[in-house]
């Protein structure tokens, strides 16, 4: 209720009762008004001792409990994921240090049979270049064929044979 509306209902009661009884009225009023407020205390204390005597104030504060980390046990799991607490002698330390050294094995291991690989390449290269050098010498040098035509074949084989060599690096 707001002003206007207390000030309505003083204005009729004024109307209805008199200017002479209404400080009697109001009187009353403000006795029956706080019997009622007493009445409503009393009953309020009542129903807190009875919960109280059932057990429903543990359960309130089991309840209150769920939203506190430590009672259930998440305080452990911060600490176990807080890593500024890591030692380094720690399993899992040396588990991290033997997964490096199975790394740096495994890339040593590839990197030597990527090694192999070019040099099978290379020299697979290299005897292809032979083998087309002395096939194109052998048709220069067939029948009806100058010694100056397997000369410049020749030549050509070997910048050839160079190249490979360079791809080898």
């Amino acid at each position: 209720m707001g002003w206007t509306e207390l000030l309505l209902i003083g204005i009729v009661a004024l109307i209805v009762v008199g200017p002479k009884d209404l400080p009697v009225l109001f009187r009353n009023l403000g006795q029956f008004v706080g019997k009622a407020r007493g009445m409503a205390r009393e009953f309020s204390r009542a129903m807190e001792d009875a919960a109280d005597q059932s057990g429903m104030k543990d359960a309130t504060d089991a309840l209150r409990g769920l939203s506190n980390p430590k009672k259930f046990g998440l305080d452990k799991v911060k600490d176990a994921a807080d890593f500024t607490k890591w030692e380094p002698g720690s399993n899992t330390a040396k588990l991290a240090e033997d997964r490096a050294e199975a790394a740096k094995k495994i890339h040593a291991a590839s990197a030597e049979k990527a090694t192999k690989r070019r040099e099978a390449e290379a020299a697979a290269q290299a005897d292809k270049t032979a083998q087309d050098a002395a096939t194109a010498k052998a048709k220069a040098t067939g029948p009806g064929a100058s010694q100056a035509d397997a000369t410049p074949d020749a030549g050509a084989a070997a910048p050839q044979a160079d190249t490979a060599g360079d791809s080898k690096a």
